[in-house]
C-alpha cells in the first residue's frame, strides 16, 4: 500500500519555517511537493544563521533541510509574466497550493484566492500567516517566537518562581513546525472533503491561532480562577509531590508524573526501598501530601540524591507510576524507544554528511517515510518544465531571460 497521499501535486510558494514544514509532511505522506523559489536568491532560511544553525559539515544547513527535505526544488521569478505563467501551468495541474505570503503579496503577485481558483476552481488553498486573515493585524507579518510564542502568553506561562523576565522560545522553529503540522493536517481533511463535494478548499491556520491552541488550557485555566495567568510551581512545593522534578546523586535530571498520586504512592515507596515513607501520617494521602508538600519533596530528594541514574531506573521501573528522564535534544538519537519507531532517521548526502531528522509524526498503517534531502536552488527546474510541455528551446530562452534556474 501507498503512502495515504501518493498522487496529490502540491505548489508551495513559502519562505522561512512555518508553512514549508507543512510541505514537508505532505511529503513525508507521499505527496508530490514542488517547492518554487526566486531563481537567485531564493528562500532566505537557506543562508539563516539564527541560533547558530548555518551551513555546517558538507554544506548541509539544518533548518533548510528540517522544512524542505523530500520536495522538488523549483527556481522561478514569479515576479515576470513568464514566471507566473509557469506558475500557473503547474496550478493547473496541482490539488493542493500553499504560501505564507501576505495579502497585499499575494494579490500584488497574482497568486491570492480568486486568482489561483480561476485557473484551478478544485484547488485546495492553503494560507498560512502570522495573526489569521481577518482582524487588524491580518496583513502583519509574524515569527513563531512572536505571534506563536509570545502573544499567545506561552512565553509569560513558562517563567519559573524567582525569574524576572518572560522565556524566549525554546529551540529554533518549536512554533513553526507545530503550526505546519496543523496546516498539513487542514489540507488531509479538505482534500477529503473534495472527494465527498467536489468543492476546493481555503485552509487557514495562524501562528498566533495555534499558539492559542496550543496554550487553551492555561488561558481557560487562569480565566476559572479570575486571573490573567497561572503561576508557574515552586517545585519544592508542588500540590503533587509526584508530579515533579528530581536529580539523582550523578546529576541526573528526571521526572514523576504520577497524576493518580494515590494509587502509585505505596508501590514507589517499597520500590526506592522506603516503605516507612508510605506509612508517615504526613504523606499518607494527596491531600496530606500537599499540605506537607515542602517536607515531602525534601524526603524524595534525599533518596534520588542518595542513587545513581542507573539506580534509580531500576527502581523506578519495578513500579507502576509514570517517569521519564528529562533528555537533551542529542539523547533521542540513541533513545531507543526513539529509534525503534524511526522517530529520527539519518539523512545522507551527496557530500557525505549525516543529518538526523524526524519525519511526520502521524503514521498509517505503521507506514514510515523514508526521508531524502531538501533540493538545491533550481534542482529539478528542467525536469519540471519539460514536463508542461515547454521545449528546450524555450527553456533555455527562459533562462536567458532569468525567469528560471
Amino acid at each position: 500500500m501507498g503512502r495515504i497521499l501518493e498522487g496529490i501535486k502540491v505548489v508551495e510558494v513559502a519562505l522561512f519555517g512555518f508553512v514549508p514544514s507543512a510541505g514537508a509532511a505532505l511529503a513525508d505522506w507521499g505527496a508530490d511537493v514542488i517547492k518554487i523559489e526566486h531563481p537567485e536568491t531564493g528562500d532566505p532560511v537557506r543562508a539563516l544563521s539564527s541560533y547558530g544553525f548555518g551551513p555546517g559539515d558538507g554544506g548541509v544547513t539544518t533548518l533548510w533541510e528540517v522544512f524542505n527535505r523530500g520536495k522538488r526544488g523549483v527556481g522561478i521569478d514569479i515576479a515576470t509574466p513568464d514566471g507566473l505563467e509557469l506558475l500557473m501551468c503547474l496550478i493547473d495541474e496541482a490539488d493542493v497550493f500553499i504560501t505564507s505570503f501576505m495579502p497585499s503579496a499575494r494579490e500584488r503577485l497574482g497568486i491570492d484566492v480568486d486568482q489561483v481558483r480561476a485557473r484551478n476552481p478544485r484547488i485546495i488553498y492553503g494560507r498560512g500567516t502570522g495573526q489569521g486573515p481577518d482582524g487588524p493585524d491580518a496583513d502583519k507579518g509574524g515569527f513563531d517566537g512572536i505571534s506563536y510564542w509570545s502573544r499567545s502568553g506561552a512565553s509569560t506561562a513558562s517563567v519559573p518562581p524567582g525569574y524576572d523576565f518572560p522565556i524566549l522560545l525554546p529551540g529554533p522553529a518549536f512554533g513553526d513546525i507545530q503550526s505546519g503540522m496543523f496546516l498539513a493536517g487542514g489540507i488531509a481533511g479538505a482534500l477529503y472533503q473534495r472527494e465527498r463535494t467536489g468543492q476546493g478548499s481555503v485552509v487557514d491556520v495562524s501562528l498566533f491561532g495555534a499558539g492559542l491552541w496550543a496554550m487553551q488550557a492555561t488561558i481557560a485555566g487562569a480565566a476559572a480562577i479570575g486571573a490573567d495567568n497561572i503561576v508557574q510551581l515552586d517545585r519544592r512545593r508542588p500540590p503533587n509531590p509526584l508530579t515533579n522534578l528530581y536529580r539523582t546523586a550523578d546529576g541526573h535530571f528526571f521526572v514523576l508524573g504520577m497524576l493518580q498520586a494515590d494509587r502509585y504512592w505505596s508501590g514507589l515507596c517499597a520500590a526506592l526501598g522506603h516503605p516507612e515513607l508510605a506509612a508517615d501520617e504526613r504523606f499518607t494521602t494527596l491531600a496530606l501530601r500537599t499540605e506537607h508538600a515542602e517536607a515531602c519533596v525534601a524526603a524524595l530528594d534525599a533518596i534520588f540524591t542518595a542513587i545513581t541514574y542507573d539506580e534509580l531506573v531500576k527502581a523506578l521501573d519495578s513500579q507502576e507510576g509514570q517517569w521519564a528522564p528529562v533528555a537533551v535534544p542529542g539523547d533521542t538519537l540513541t533513545d531507543p524507544q526513539a529509534l525503534a519507531n524511526g522517530y529520527v532517521q539519518q539523512v545522507d548526502y551527496p557530500s557525505g554528511a549525516r543529518l538526523p531528522l524526524v519525519p511526520v509524526p502521524a503514521r498509517v498503517d505503521g507506514d514510515l517515510p523514508v526521508l531524502t534531502p531538501a533540493p538545491t536552488l533550481g534542482e529539478h527546474t528542467d525536469e519540471v518544465v519539460l514536463a508542461l510541455g515547454r521545449s528546450e528551446e524555450e527553456l533555455i530562452n527562459l533562462k536567458i531571460a532569468g525567469v528560471i534556474s
